[in-house]
């Protein structure tokens, strides 16, 4: 069994940081059987923001649970650093998330009787090569904010906490499951400016999911899922900041 490391060769820049080649995913519910990903394949390459982009129940979420090591795939296989995820083993799998991949989601999962620091902590204990907390939360604009209870920060400021978390282990993936799903927009705006001074600042490979036709203005890339296919693939042209998207 391989254990998935930062120690593995870098990527070149035409190289794939990630690769999903054919995947599918069906799952068993009572007597039938509900496919979720038919045939999927995608590359994506490091310092990359690519947005997934489609309606509910289009398989974003599940191909993102894949991509992340959270899910296993009924066929096909994931590639990282040319070296096969899907084949990992519970060890390596563990070993993947715990090095490689940052996860942020629609509601923040911040543990309440924690500050934000500590929160951060969590993560910054486990990580072989961590940021100091208190540098992540600084990088999403919550330096003065150390020692706040999740019940003390709005619910932009948790989003920023659990972005801080994500990203205070100095993920190579940085994966975005509707990270402003939950918010207003004006605070969303704020949430994914975070999320482009993290790709742009640290080189992170950033994959967000979202319906929000608008937010796929600030990526590099976009893929479409429609019915759990990928319906296509389009290079953003005009990249937008977020202060210049409207929803």
């Amino acid at each position: 069994m391989h254990i998935l490391t930062h120690d593995e060769p870098e990527p070149g820049a035409d190289t794939p940081l990630l690769r999903v080649d054919d995947i599918s995913k069906e799952y068993a519910m009572g007597e039938m059987t509900v496919t979720a990903l038919r045939h999927v394949s995608a590359e994506f390459y490091r310092g990359e923001l690519v947005v997934l982009l489609g309606t509910s129940g289009s398989g974003k979420s599940t191909l993102l649970n894949i991509i992340g090591g959270l899910d296993s795939p009924s066929s096909g296989r994931v590639f990282f650093r040319d070296r096969e995820i899907t084949a990992a083993g519970e060890e390596g799998l563990t070993a993947f998330r715990r090095e490689s991949i940052g996860f942020v989601f629609q509601f923040y999962n911040l543990i309440s009787s924690l500050t934000a620091l500590e929160n951060v902590q969590l993560v910054t204990e486990i990580a072989s090569n961590p940021m100091r907390p208190e540098e992540a939360l600084d990088l999403v604009g919550l330096g003065d904010r150390l020692n706040h209870f999740p019940a003390q920060l709005s619910g932009g400021e948790q989003q920023r906490v659990a972005i801080a978390r994500a990203v205070a282990k100095k993920p190579e993936l940085l994966l975005c499951d509707e990270p402003t799903g939950a918010l207003d927009y004006e605070t969303g705006k704020v949430v994914l400016e975070v999320l482009k001074d993290v790709n742009e600042g640290l080189g992170t490979t950033t994959l967000v999911i979202t319906h929000n036709v608008s937010i796929s203005r600030m990526s590099d890339r976009v893929i479409r899922l429609r019915s759990g296919s990928v319906a296509d693939v389009e290079r953003t042209v005009g990249k937008l900041s977020p202060a210049q998207l409207s929803w």
